[in-house]
């Protein structure tokens, strides 16, 4: 295994021509990436590195931080590029204050489809369903709950924002790296692909019909949960089953992150999934 420090590639100049892709990555995350995505942060970094699914084409790290992660740039293909700067030269790459110090260029391939996806989970699997969620902080969290509840993989619909987005990968902590997730087109168009693998249905809603954990989950659930606001399709809540959170009156609803682990914490509990 190479030595990461023998590989560094030291950048003087923010208009240097090998770190283009890193250059004002705000406004970058905001138009197509082809695949591409930035990965921000050394936890995130970690994630990266244990990835199955996603790589890194470039790495760039303040130089004073180098040292103290050395074990996790020695996880990545050696042909990686490294490249070293200082903090004047990074707040100029990135366009603002750089106080992590660590970014990476990550490259994927296109999300797998839903049925799929479906098709290689075991015989007990626990799906996480999203529908109509545009808010990054929102999507990030949901990744985050997703792993922390054992949860096999995420069906995104098409309203859905990108969980490959800078600010989602960072909220998740990583774990939109990690925990699988496949989209689909339409909710109602997933809820019947799901019902055909055997899947019981799921929906989190304010007006749900029974206690969440008055649920008793069968060996391959699927929760589904839907945008804040105008939350999950009537006609979905006709057709499938569905639970609310008991709460305190005065309020009608949690936030959808907020909501998802409560659920995904009953659920994971009732099969055995956490300890």
């Amino acid at each position: 295994m190479s030595n990461p420090a023998d590989r560094l590639i030291r950048i003087t100049d923010a208009k240097d021509e090998r770190i283009a892709d890193f250059r004002n990555i705000r406004e970058r995350d905001l138009v197509g990436r082809s695949g591409r995505f930035i990965a921000e942060g050394t936890v995130v970094l970690r994630m990266l590195a244990r990835s199955r699914r996603f790589g890194a084409e470039k790495i760039l790290v303040l130089e004073n931080r180098v040292s103290g992660i050395e074990h996790i740039l020695e996880a990545f293909d050696p042909d990686t590029p490294i490249m070293v700067c200082d903090r004047k030269v990074i707040d100029a790459i990135a366009g603002f204050p750089m106080h992590r110090g660590v970014l990476a260029i990550g490259r994927s391939d296109p999300p797998q489809d839903i049925a799929q996806a479906l098709a290689g989970l075991k015989d007990d699997a626990l799906v996480l369903v999203c529908s109509g969620i545009s808010n990054h902080d929102n999507m990030g969290g949901l990744f985050r709950n997703a792993a922390a509840f054992g949860v096999d993989l995420i069906c995104l619909d098409g309203q859905c924002c990108d969980p490959l987005y800078r600010k989602s990968i960072r909220v998740s902590v990583g774990a939109a790296l990690t925990v699988p997730y496949a989209r689909g087109g339409g909710i109602g168009e997933m809820a019947d692909t799901l019902d055909g693998a055997g899947f019981q249905l799921l929906a989190l809603s304010p007006k749900g019909v029974r206690a969440i954990d008055d649920v008793k989950p069968k060996r391959r659930t699927a929760l589904v949960v839907g945008t804040e606001g105008e939350g999950l399709p009537e006609s979905l809540l006709k057709r499938i089953d569905t639970a609310r959170i008991p709460q305190a009156p005065g309020l009608d609803s949690l936030n959808v992150g907020t909501a998802a682990a409560i659920a995904l914490f009953s659920i994971a509990s009732a099969l055995g999934r956490v300890r």
